[in-house]
């Protein structure tokens, strides 16, 4: 057994053989150690921020191909829709407008668009 690499006087850590497997790492120390990469976030927190404190700014905003429940044709709806969208073939609502995302029509499958 090895005693704290930091020489802080916490407990006494062992090791496998290597010294790059020690257990006592700063962050168990709360020494003010950061435990997320702030250079390489993962894609679930990024999603999660605002989209003007993420890494790189992007919209939230999207367009999508809307497929008609009825007649199977392909609308193109923005997915932050204002108005109420209908199918230019059938007449059917494609989707409803909330205070944010448009709500589809139950049956209406999307796909987003890509540049």
């Amino acid at each position: 057994q090895l005693a704290c690499p930091l020489d802080l006087g916490c407990h006494s850590v062992s090791t496998s053989g290597l010294p790059s497997e020690l257990v006592c790492t700063p962050v168990n120390h709360n020494m003010g150690f950061l435990e997320a990469d702030l250079l390489h976030p993962s894609a679930a927190a990024e999603a999660k921020k605002h989209k003007k404190k993420r890494l790189v700014q992007t919209p939230n905003s999207y367009f999508m191909d809307v497929k008609c429940s009825g007649c199977f044709s392909i609308t193109t709806v923005f997915s932050h829709a204002r108005t109420v969208v209908v199918c230019g073939s059938c007449s059917t609502v494609l989707c409803q407008p909330t205070g944010g995302k448009a709500r589809l029509t139950e049956g209406c499958s999307f796909r987003k668009k890509v540049d």
